[in-house]
């Protein structure tokens, strides 16, 4: 817009809209460069089911977050660049259930380590602390780790410090009051509560848990769910099923261990009502709860995922069935879910669980730039289960580059140091 003589309001009305142009990011601004982006990942192919998006295209990131996706982005808009032709690039994996409370958990592993293994930028503690180890886990991993953390509140008040000893054999451990004060306490990462439903870990005490767990988020006086784990579930199934609230997560759905979701080759009737009125199948992959078979049987006959996580932990870590999420989304891949429903199942569907980040586990203009990089190696690889059955996949995923809050994971350095 150019003026012959301009008044204040004139000009103050083409300063504005020079502003808006710089701020979007187009053009020049008075014969200056408009304002760069961060960060540009080029030439990947895009993938994001929030957005039914999947093409090439260059993914902008201006201040920790998406601020462009475009076919092309120049090279004089970026001040720094990721090269990712023939790669794929997704919303950073959301873990849905993972265990990453280190010392203060038997089991847990430290977050930030997992990332080049794993692409993923959220993870969800499934129950590590119990309302006496909670803080431990909030101030000195959940606040000075790189990687996006949430958690569920173990009803145990322990959490699982004395694992292999199972935390609800003693009933007075379920503390429904300090449980519901954990929960309210800390809406800004607590999901809800976890509750551990086998045999091995409540023993007489069945289904009393789960039912002071859900006690314990009702008198939290939030929304949060109820995360129930089950694998050899004590007495009838059904039962414990027929319990869970809409919204409630049924974690480790495909186990081959007794008791569980599919008997005598037959899904239980109790399971598929839940999942039709809205409790949510969760895959909990695990050192033990992940069965081939199972997982077949049960998908066929309705008894589909939800989400797909990958319940890393210590015990898990260095099996064989490589619980990393990369890794068992492929196994989903070689069981004839496309690469789509994967991405999703570890993207946006967990990230809508979590309801705490807008645009969480999307590359939406405004989203947290947290994205993977991610490559789908063709052929033919070797996939076992947590039995250690194989099945032969196309192709596998694998993680290549990892970026949280718009810093790519690893170095170089940036200056200043960025702990974001």
């Amino acid at each position: 817009m150019i003026l012959d003589n301009p008044t204040r309001r004139d000009f103050l009305k083409t300063t504005a809209l020079a502003g808006t142009a710089a701020i979007g990011g187009g053009g020049n601004v008075f014969g200056q460069q408009a304002v760069p982006f961060d960060l540009v990942i080029r030439g990947g192919e895009v993938i994001d089911p929030s957005q039914k998006l999947r093409g090439i295209r260059d993914v902008g990131i201006r201040l920790g977050q998406i601020a462009a996706v475009e076919p092309s982005i120049g090279p004089e808009r970026a001040k720094q660049t990721i090269d990712a032709k023939g790669k794929l690039v997704t919303p950073g994996l959301v873990d849905l259930h993972t265990h990453v409370y280190p010392y203060g958990s038997a089991i847990g592993i430290p977050p930030d380590e997992l990332v080049p293994y794993s692409a993923t930028t959220t993870y969800v503690s499934a129950g590590d602390a119990g309302a006496n180890n909670f803080a431990g886990f909030k101030r000195l991993v959940a606040a000075q780790s790189r990687s996006r953390l949430f958690a569920f509140v173990h009803i145990s008040s322990i959490g699982l410090a004395g694992f292999p000893v199972g935390e609800l054999l003693n009933i007075d451990y379920a503390n429904v009051d300090a449980a519901a004060r954990t929960i309210a306490e800390n809406p800004d990462i607590v999901l809800g509560a976890k509750v551990r439903e086998t045999l091995a870990f409540v023993g007489d005490n069945g289904i009393e848990p789960l039912k002071r767990a859900i006690l314990a988020v009702e008198r939290s006086g939030t929304k949060g769910r109820v995360m129930c784990h089950i694998g050899n579930a004590p007495g009838d199934l059904s039962v414990l099923v027929d319990t869970l609230r809409p919204g409630d997560i049924l974690t480790h759905p495909y186990s081959s261990l007794g008791n569980n979701t599919v008997q005598n080759g037959k899904v239980l009737p109790a399971l598929l009502e839940a999942k039709k009125r809205g409790v949510i199948i969760d895959v909990g992959h695990g050192a033990g709860s992940f069965n081939y078979d199972v997982a077949e049987a049960a998908i066929q006959q309705g008894l589909l995922p939800d989400t797909i996580s990958s319940d890393v932990h210590v015990a898990a870590a260095n099996t064989p069935s490589k619980p990393y999420l990369p890794w068992v989304l492929s196994k989903f891949l070689a069981l004839g879910f496309s690469l789509e429903d994967v991405i999703a199942a570890a993207t946006i569907r967990p990230a809508t669980v979590i309801d705490r980040v807008p645009k969480l586990g999307t590359l939406q203009i405004g989203a947290p730039a947290d994205v993977a990089v991610l490559e789908l190696v063709e052929g033919p690889v070797e996939l076992l289960d947590t039995s250690n059955k194989p099945r032969t996949g196309k192709a596998y995923l694998k993680a290549v580059q990892t970026v949280r809050g718009g810093v790519p994971f690893g170095r170089p350095y940036t200056l200043p140091f960025s702990a974001n």
